[in-house]
């Protein structure tokens, strides 16, 4: 093993040269972009309920790469009459929106020869239950506000740090679904 050329294409964890080898394989072919993420999921009882995710269509094909499924448990606490049996919905929106954004930071960095040392990020949103009730029309249903802190450790300069902030919110997928109008269809069928 050449731990010189390691240790020259690996950076904040990430493989650079696999990462541009597939952004030049996008460039080249914009289909293999295309990526389909897939999650079943079942109620329990009460607010609890589990979702499955496992297979997904990326790289033009299905990949079947992941041996076992990842389980999630959503539940609500007790306050809102669940058993705790999970981080409830919304939580998991904040799991989601800070896992994407400190990925893609982190992703970006290295692809731009940044250094980073430490990452962590601190994520709080604000609802209102009187829009998920029904109890007031005025009221959306769903976060009305989130804030996400991000500290870095490294020898980065404040327009590094800058960078990473607008690489974060003009590269994740998830900030971008939580910030802008998706197209969503829902159906409800009889089983």
């Amino acid at each position: 093993m050449n731990t010189t050329h390691e240790a020259t294409s690996h950076l904040n964890g990430v493989d650079v040269e696999r990462l541009m080898g597939t952004i030049k394989a996008i460039e080249q072919d914009p289909s293999l972009g295309h990526f389909e993420f897939r999650a079943q999921n079942r109620w329990i009882h009460g607010g609890h309920n589990q979702s499955v995710i496992q297979g997904f269509y990326g790289a033009g094909q299905e990949d079947t790469s992941r041996r076992q499924a990842f389980v999630l448990d959503n539940d609500e606490p007790d306050v809102l009459l669940g058993k705790d049996n999970g981080a409830n919905p919304a939580e998991y929106v904040l799991h989601a929106l800070a896992g994407c954004m400190t990925t893609t930071i982190a992703y970006h960095a290295a692809a731009r020869g940044i250094r980073i040392q430490a990452l962590e990020c601190t994520l709080s949103g604000d609802i209102d239950l009187r829009g998920m009730l029904g109890i007031s029309r005025d009221v959306p249903a769903g976060y009305t506000n989130i804030r996400a802190e991000f500290r870095v450790k490294g020898d980065l300069t404040p327009e590094q740090l800058e960078e990473l902030r607008a690489i974060a919110v003009s590269y994740s997928p998830v900030h971008y679904t939580v910030s802008n109008p998706v197209r969503l269809d829902v159906q409800v069928t009889a089983k």
